[in-house]
């Protein structure tokens, strides 16, 4: 009985400490509305309140933020851009501390959002070389606005908000990498036919996944008008701007560092396919006040995430 009583106390003890460090660490972790402690809830419902935890835990975070730097490859297929020229005004508060929206167009007040979805391919550590084939190839929706770190100038992306359709590398993403705020859908498809027609489908359910059903078809040639008029001269000079984004950009300011993760895509813009159709989405309208979509495929890409580093803000 005695060592029982003993166990019970030092689970008891842990237990009080745990709630003690997350309580302190949500003074410093506030929640937001974008990124990465905007609240997660998963779609499964009520059974997964253990997962929701877990998810919104500051301190397994913390722990996280100490795990080795691994590079990361996948072999993506079908690409699907979907963006948005949008005033500048209305996506700045949206940035943290630490970095800038990059403003374009000749009076430098418009912004771009562009939220792209893909098909991973074995998406796993480079180590494991031809043994990556066993793993599995999960879609994935990331919602991306475009920056700069104020201090060195660096330019990237910051994520407003990120979707993949397996809960393990969702959890695994949240745990372990800082700037990928990593959610769940309850339905994910992105289906191209042998037209080149391509229907795409993120329905969150009950989740706090962003949402979007697009209907695209391929255009003959790149277009020569359209949304995105509002700040730039041609259409390879948007996807010139859009396409090479390879560092992704977050801010930790209890740790006075920003976050920067160098990514390898290598796309290059020649290999990027105009498309036509409609786009429905409540999160994107949510940030675009009525802003016009214009979509790209890009056919084929070859991820690598090479390494995270920080800079001081």
């Amino acid at each position: 009985m005695l060592a029982l009583s003993v166990v019970v106390g030092l689970l008891l003890a842990a237990c009080t400490a745990t709630w003690a460090a997350e309580q302190m660490l949500r003074r410093t972790r506030q929640q937001s509305g974008y990124g990465r402690y905007a609240p997660w809830v998963h779609p499964g419902g009520r059974l997964t309140a253990p997962l929701n935890w877990v998810a919104n835990s500051r301190l397994l975070r913390a722990v996280g933020e100490h795990t080795p730097s691994v590079a990361f490859v996948s072999d993506i297929t079908d690409v699907v851009y979907v963006n948005y020229v949008v005033d500048a005004e209305r996506i700045a508060p949206l940035i943290p501390p630490g970095l800038e929206l990059q403003r374009i167009g000749e009076a430098a007040d418009r912004a771009m959002l562009t939220f792209l979805t893909y098909r991973h391919g074995h998406l796993g550590p480079a180590l494991l070389g031809r043994w990556r084939r066993l793993l599995p190839s999960p879609l994935q929706s990331n919602w991306r606005v475009y920056v700069r770190h104020r201090r060195t100038g660096a330019m990237g992306v910051y994520f407003l908000s990120t979707a993949i359709d397996r809960t393990s590398h969702a959890l695994g993403a949240r745990m372990t990498a800082e700037a990928l705020p990593m959610h769940v859908p309850e339905r994910a498809s992105l289906v191209t036919s042998e037209d080149g027609r391509i229907d795409l489908l993120l329905d969150p359910g009950r989740g706090t996944a962003p949402d979007a059903e697009a209907h695209l078809r391929p255009l003959p040639r790149w277009p020569t008008d359209g949304p995105w008029r509002d700040a730039f001269s041609d259409y390879e000079q948007m996807l010139a701007y859009c396409v090479p984004q390879d560092r992704a950009l977050s801010v930790q300011p209890w740790h006075g560092q920003v976050t920067r993760q160098e990514i390898s895509l290598g796309i290059p813009v020649a290999a990027c396919r105009a498309l036509t159709g409609t786009v429905v989405s409540a999160a994107a309208d949510a940030l675009v006040c009525g802003a016009e979509p214009f979509a790209f495929l890009v056919p084929v890409v070859g991820f690598r995430f090479e390494t995270e580093e920080h800079d001081p803000i």
